[in-house]
C-alpha cells in the first residue's frame, strides 16, 4: 500500500496549544504496515496520531478481514474469541443503558454490524445507527432489520431528540473531534446520557507493550485518550463525566493482539497473564483499565 496523503495537526484539539512533542512511533500492523508518529501536547498531555491520513484516504486503512468490528465471522482464534465475549458484553451494555435512562430513543454511532442495536431494540428501545462501512451497514440491515445510515445522516437528525447516545470504541476514530463533540451536544436531550468507550493509554498493558500496544491501532485511532482528556473535551460543551467504568475483557483481548505484534505469534497464556496483571493494576485515580466507559451527562 502506498503512503497516504498526510494531514499535519498544528495545535492540540483539546486545549489549543501549539507545543507538541513526539512520543513514539507505531506500525499499522493490520493493513498497511506503515509507520505513524504519536505526539503529545506539552500543556495538557493529550496524545494523538500526527500527521494523520487525509479524511478521503482513511477508508482504505479499514479494508481488512482482520478488522473484527466490521466483520461477522468467527474464523480464526481472534475472531472466535471476539464473538464469544461479545455475547456477554452486549447484555452488560444494555443493562448499563437501562440503569442510566428510562427507555426511549437511542442512537449508536459506529454501530458496526448492528449487534448492540439489535440487543437494545429487542429490549424495548427505539434505535437508530450510524455506520461509515457500507458492508457493515448491509449486515445490520439484512440480519437484524436495523435502521443504519451513513455518517452524513447525522446532520439530518433532529436536535435534542435522543435520550441516550452510545459510541463503543468510536470516538478515537473520528477525524473532526471538536465538531463531533458539538454534534453530540446538539443531538442529546437536556439531561440525556452519552456513553463513550475508548482505550486508555495510561493502562498497565499500554506501558508494558509500548509501541506494540494493539490499542494504538494507528492510523485508524487518530486520538489516544486518558481520563483527563475526556473530561476536558466534553467540559468545553458543558457536558460532565459522571462515572468511569472498566472494560476488563479488553485487557485480555488487547494483550492477545499485542503479544502477536511484539513476538510475531499469538500466545494465549502470556496474553491472559498480562491482561490479568493490567486489570489488577487498573484502580486508583485516575483509573487505569485498558479500556474504559465514560458516562457523560448533558448538563443543559
Amino acid at each position: 500500500m502506498e503512503q497516504s496523503n498526510q494531514n499535519k495537526i498544528e495545535s492540540c484539539p483539546v486545549c489549543g496549544s501549539k507545543e507538541i512533542e513526539k512520543k513514539l512511533q507505531c506500525r499499522d500492523f493490520t493493513v498497511s504496515k506503515e509507520l505513524f508518529d504519536i505526539v503529545s501536547c506539552k500543556k495538557c498531555s493529550f496524545f494523538f496520531t500526527n500527521p494523520q491520513p487525509e479524511v478521503s484516504d482513511l477508508g482504505r486503512y479499514y479494508e481488512s478481514d482482520d478488522y473484527v468490528s466490521h466483520s461477522d465471522t468467527s474464523k480464526g482464534i481472534v475472531n472466535w474469541l471476539y464473538q464469544r465475549v461479545r455475547k456477554t458484553t452486549l447484555k452488560r451494555k444494555l443493562k448499563l443503558v437501562n440503569r442510566l435512562s428510562g427507555q426511549g430513543k437511542l442512537l449508536d454511532i459506529g454501530c458496526g454490524t448492528g449487534h448492540f442495536l439489535h440487543t437494545a431494540k429487542t429490549g424495548g428501545w427505539e434505535t437508530i445507527g450510524i455506520e461509515p462501512s457500507e458492508s457493515a451497514r448491509k449486515v445490520a440491515r439484512e440480519k437484524f432489520g436495523i435502521n443504519a445510515f451513513e455518517e452524513d445522516h447525522l446532520v439530518q437528525l433532529q436536535a435534542q431528540s435522543f435520550d441516550v447516545i452510545t459510541m463503543w470504541h468510536v470516538l478515537e476514530h473520528v477525524p473532526f473531534l471538536n465538531e463531533r463533540v458539538a454534534e453530540l451536544k446538539r443531538l442529546l436531550k437536556p439531561g440525556g446520557v452519552l456513553i463513550v468507550a475508548v482505550p486508555n493509554h495510561l493502562s498497565h498493558d499500554a506501558d508494558h507493550y509500548k509501541e506494540n500496544w494493539a490499542a494504538w491501532d494507528v492510523p485508524r485511532h487518530l486520538w489516544h485518550f486518558a481520563p483527563s482528556d475526556i473530561k476536558n473535551l466534553f467540559g468545553k460543551q458543558q457536558m460532565g463525566v459522571k462515572e468511569i467504568l472498566p472494560m476488563k475483557f479488553d485487557a485480555y483481548y488487547v494483550s492477545m493482539l499485542s503479544e502477536k505484534y511484539k513476538n510475531g505469534k499469538t500466545s494465549l497464556l502470556a496474553a491472559f497473564w498480562r491482561g490479568w496483571i493490567s486489570n489488577l493494576k487498573s484502580g486508583g485515580d485516575p483509573p487505569r483499565c485498558s479500556s474504559q466507559i465514560y458516562i457523560i451527562r448533558n448538563n443543559d
